[in-house]
């Protein structure tokens, strides 16, 4: 596994839209505001052409376009990283028009984003054998103030590790359902409401909360489902080289889900599994879905995961801190993941093996 250099102080950051720009309200303002405590932090900036483009459907640009930015500026040696402006619908477009290979062969360059960035993030660590970060995209960090969640993923970028000499982050105690962000409020931080309620299962049994540890630990492999099951079964999907490359490591799967409801979730689960993409998993992290308290024909979020995780007889924790209901622990996708759980707290700590 390629790991890039870390963010240097003063370095500098590229911001590239391979999924939605910020043209538009609330992200134009919250872009403009993270571009301004980005360069109070010291850092310089690049933008590509297409950040503030809404030319696309479902993306910035045309797929043509947005795939010749993203590929212009990770192998550009005039930005340190790449931070994404936005999620989407349609990044899945640009891949056919990427060069993957010019990519592997470029200095290995830490690029962030989640969601539709899922086709970036995930390729990036199975084609490119290159980590990267599942992360917060540019215009959350316009928010006043910051959440730690954004320390987090600037920590990872430029390789802050805590008093113990770990590059961890650990769970935030209280998530977000429903956001203040909008047009008329475009600066606005997490609406943390919710109280972090972590469950873990093994096999079907949940595990109640107690003062035992669950601890596991394997290469960190996932992102947004709606993405990764377009992906399956692609001439991109090369899941099975990526595994069987780490399977003494194991893979721990860490998976979210946007606009899937409990049967699609259910149907990707089932899907990914009949793929071999399961064989040799030694955990699962699952974070909260955007339909989380969705119940339809008697199935919930909870047995829509389970079904095929609980078949694997590993630890499967769910409603962790990833994903479409903020805060999100940013992740280092492709890098050994060592996870701790007990009670209501949950630590990653990754290792750049």
């Amino acid at each position: 596994m390629r790991y890039p250099e870390f963010l240097p102080q003063n370095g500098t950051i590229g911001f590239v839209a391979p999924s939605f720009g910020c043209a538009g309200e609330p992200y134009y303002s919250a872009f403009v505001n993270a571009q301004r405590k980005f360069k109070g932090l010291g850092y310089g900036l690049k933008l590509g052409p297409n950040c503030y483009e809404a030319k696309g459907v479902g993306i910035s640009n045309t797929p043509e376009a947005c795939a010749e930015e993203i590929m212009e500026y990770y192998c550009s040696e005039e930005n340190d990283c790449l931070i994404s402006c936005g999620g989407g619908e349609l990044m899945c477009e640009i891949l056919s028009f990427i060069d993957f290979d010019r990519m592997k062969q470029a200095r290995p360059k830490w690029c962030m984003g989640y969601s539709d960035n899922t086709n970036m993030t995930y390729l990036l660590a199975t084609l490119c054998d290159t980590a990267s970060i599942y992360g917060p995209c540019a215009a959350a960090f316009g928010m006043e103030p910051w959440h730690s969640s954004l320390d987090d993923a600037m920590g990872l970028l430029s390789g802050k590790k805590d008093k113990e000499g770990k590059l961890v982050v650990r769970g935030y105690g209280k998530w977000e359902r429903e956001s203040l962000k909008n047009e008329d409020n475009p600066l606005a931080p997490y609406n943390v409401t919710q109280d972090l309620d972590i469950k873990v299962f093994l096999g079907r049994q949940k595990l109640e909360k107690t003062d035992q540890t669950v601890n596991f630990r394997g290469r960190l492999l996932g992102g947004c489902m709606d993405c990764l099951v377009n992906l399956l079964g692609t001439r991109f999907d090369k899941t099975h080289a990526f595994i069987e490359k780490y399977k003494k490591d194991g893979i721990i799967w860490f998976l979210e889900a946007c606009d899937l409801n409990v049967f699609a979730i259910r149907r990707a689960m089932w899907q990914m599994e009949e793929a071999g993409w399961f064989q040799y998993v030694k955990g699962f992290l699952i974070g909260r879905p955007l339909c989380l308290g969705q119940e339809i024909m008697g199935l919930d979020a909870y047995g829509a995961v389970l079904k095929a995780a609980s078949r694997h007889n590993v630890p499967v924790v769910m409603d962790v801190d990833l994903g479409h209901l903020p805060p999100m622990m940013p992740v280092v996708v492709g890098s050994i993941g060592e996870v701790s759980v007990q009670g209501n707290n949950i630590a990653l700590d990754y290792r750049l093996q």
